[in-house]
């Protein structure tokens, strides 16, 4: 149970959305961690329970840059659509986690749409 109330709402938003939405191995689902430092997405196969691809804004090459959040959300995007596609997706079902599609979350999902991806 969530300590607070924004992490109760989000945690409730989050297990309202995750009823809907369920990953294949055809069409798997991907999910989106936003700390207040990084991002972080995966995209994953439920039926399988397998991670085909990550990627975050922990990696030194993104934090060295002197960048926004937002930005840095734009560059995991594209990194993830590529190595989506070297990993044979080309669609996914888009899992916001409880986010509000808003800021960061729409940086990167505008970014992966650029990048390839189809959702």
């Amino acid at each position: 149970m969530a300590h607070n109330k924004k992490e109760f709402r989000r945690n409730r938003i989050k297990m309202r959305v995750r009823k809907k939405i369920s990953g294949t191995s055809e069409c798997p689902r991907m999910s989106i961690f936003r700390s207040n430092r990084d991002i972080y997405v995966q995209i994953i196969d439920d039926i399988a329970g397998h991670t085909l691809a990550f990627a975050s804004s922990a990696v030194t090459e993104i934090k060295n840059k002197k960048i926004t959040k937002t930005a840095q959300s734009a560059l995991v995007g594209k990194i993830i659509a590529e190595k989506a596609t070297t990993a044979g997706v080309t669609s996914v079902v888009f899992d916001r986690n409880g986010y509000l599609y808003h800021g960061r979350v729409k940086s990167l999902a505008d970014a992966a749409r650029e990048g390839g991806l189809i959702f």
